[in-house]
């Protein structure tokens, strides 16, 4: 495997970090060890920015779950006292209307029952009338009959008597 120069360079820097040169001089140390100590600095503070700001928003998300559990519950109350307004006549127009197809159900029948009693009372009233025609043309007959009878025995009654009137 061939190595860049570049990456030579940057190996051997690499390796020379851990050592102490000889041809540094202590102030450099002291600069490179200030670096560090800055740069970590920076990087401890960066990361309590973060923490701090993570904190932030898990608070602000915190409280926005508790509002919207909050409105969850206003709004199930809400939806309960709109059940219970709407429940009573649901079931009070429920029962109503089961109340009316039941008697429709009977009405049925008893319509029809009574359509059928209506034909026979009137087959039966026509019966009885028929009869009773013929009752009055029968009594009227009759009525015809019984004078001519009497005529017919007032006039025997009569030939009788003028016979045995004769015969005196």
């Amino acid at each position: 495997m061939a190595s860049t120069p570049k990456q030579s360079y940057e190996q051997q820097r690499a390796r020379n970090s851990g050592m102490i040169n000889s041809s540094q001089s202590p102030t450099g140390d002291d600069r490179e060890e200030e670096m560090s100590r800055s740069a970590l600095a920076m990087f401890r503070a960066k990361e309590e920015e973060i923490e701090r700001k993570k904190m932030e928003v898990r608070d602000k998300v915190h409280t926005y779950l508790g509002k919207v559990e909050e409105e969850t519950k206003r709004l199930a109350e809400i939806r309960e006292e709109l059940e219970s307004l709407t429940d009573p006549l649901r079931k009070d127009v429920g029962i109503v209307r089961k109340r009316i197809d039941i008697i429709n159900k009977e009405l049925k029948p008893l319509g029809q029952t009574c359509q059928k009693k209506e034909r026979e009372y009137k087959e039966a009233l026509e019966a009885f009338n028929e009869k009773n025609r013929e009752k009055s043309q029968l009594v009227t007959k009759l009525m015809e009959l019984v004078t001519e009878s009497e005529k017919l025995r007032m006039k025997k009654l009569e030939e009788l008597s003028k016979n045995i009137d004769s015969l005196h």
